[in-house]
């Protein structure tokens, strides 16, 4: 058991090394993209929903 473990930590170790990671500056590009993203759907989400809201309380009087 112990020995697979010890292959267990070793084959991950070496598959560590293959990693390619991030530069700082991709990571912050990543990060700015992301939040960019999410505000801009925030706000078509807003509008969807107050215009879908405005258009019921017409419907239903």
């Amino acid at each position: 058991m112990l020995e697979k473990i010890k292959q267990f930590v070793k084959e991950v170790r070496y598959e560590l090394t293959k990693v390619t990671w991030t530069t700082r500056e991709e990571l912050i590009y990543s990060t700015i993209i992301v939040i960019v993203v999410s505000m801009v759907l925030a706000v078509f989400i807003g509008i969807v929903d107050v215009a879908l809201s405005n258009l019921a309380a017409m419907l239903l009087g």
